[in-house]
């Protein structure tokens, strides 16, 4: 129960900007120009249906985040925290969507068009519940409510489905980790949506120690060691020297894991996304699961 009004006072807060702009927008038309600064709110706009005007760092978006598709009439805005402001004047946009991680930027935005800042996550606080009130929320300003509510039920239920595939396999404890080189890597915490998905699909998430806004700081790959019985997944990037360098580690190669071919590299899958990078995950991560008979 505490932990459920944590959840709920964490949200109020997140969503605080969001809400107290909706009755100003209730009386006007709704927003037709969207312009969207944060990735996990473009995946969330884009489940919905909406196509935004402008977005930022939309090629690597198409490359990490992968769907939803963007469509080729989206503008690119630049950098996430330094968006091109020419650019996003020239858009015209009657909204913006943006989150806490780029707060700085909201003066600047607020300039050009109403700002709206929808948050996610929170050190210590599992994501995915604000992810759904996050997509009800933008459902409710955007004039979208039946799709996002289909959104948030039909991502639970296909969670719960995925769950129900893994059942009566072999279980182990799941690490999904990240490279940053060939030396070390973050590992995703409880208070990450890749955390939060692998307990929804009744997976015990390995890396129980702290971590610090969903991942570990970089630590070293004779860390893994700790975890002889865990099955890795490796959520990319992954450096193309890392590849190199560890398929000659000795000290990689050493590792219960590697050994017994419990690591399972999946396709790429946004580290800071809403419901569809939580669906992505899921069903990624069941595969891999499934692929190696369950982790043993």
């Amino acid at each position: 129960m505490a932990a459920a009004r944590t959840i709920s006072r964490r949200h109020a807060l997140g969503l605080t900007a969001g809400l107290a702009l909706m009755p100003r927008l209730a009386l006007a038309a709704l927003p037709t120009r969207v312009a969207v600064i944060d990735w996990a709110l473009l995946e969330t706009v884009l489940a919905l249906g909406v196509v935004p005007v402008a977005a930022t760092e939309l090629l690597q978006f198409r490359k990490t985040v992968v769907e939803p598709t963007v469509p080729a009439s989206v503008s690119d805005i630049g950098l996430r925290g330094t968006p091109n402001y020419e650019a996003l004047n020239l858009a015209e946009p009657d909204l913006i969507l943006t989150s806490n991680y780029y707060e700085g930027q909201r003066a600047s935005l607020e300039r050009v068009a109403e700002t709206v800042s929808l948050s996610i996550y929170a050190p210590g606080v599992p994501p995915y519940a604000a992810a759904a009130e996050a997509a009800l929320t933008l459902g409710r300003l955007l004039g979208h409510e039946a799709r996002a509510q289909a959104v948030v039920v039909d991502t639970k239920a296909e969670i719960a489905r995925l769950r129900g595939s893994l059942t009566g396999i072999g279980r182990r404890p799941v690490l999904a980790i990240n490279f940053g080189d060939a030396r070390h890597f973050r590992a995703f915490g409880t208070d990450s949506m890749f955390g939060d998905v692998l307990h929804r699909l009744g997976v015990e998430n390995g890396w129980a120690a702290q971590s610090s806004y969903s991942a570990t700081a970089p630590v070293g790959i004779e860390t893994l060691a700790r975890f002889p019985d865990a099955t890795v997944i490796v959520v990319p990037p992954v450096p193309a020297d890392a590849v190199r360098t560890l398929a000659d580690s000795a000290l990689w190669q050493a590792l219960p894991m590697v050994r017994e071919n419990r690591v399972a590299v999946i396709e790429a899958v946004n580290h800071f996304g809403g419901l569809p990078a939580a669906l992505r995950f899921a069903r990624l991560a069941t595969a891999a699961l499934l692929q190696g008979n369950g982790n043993g």
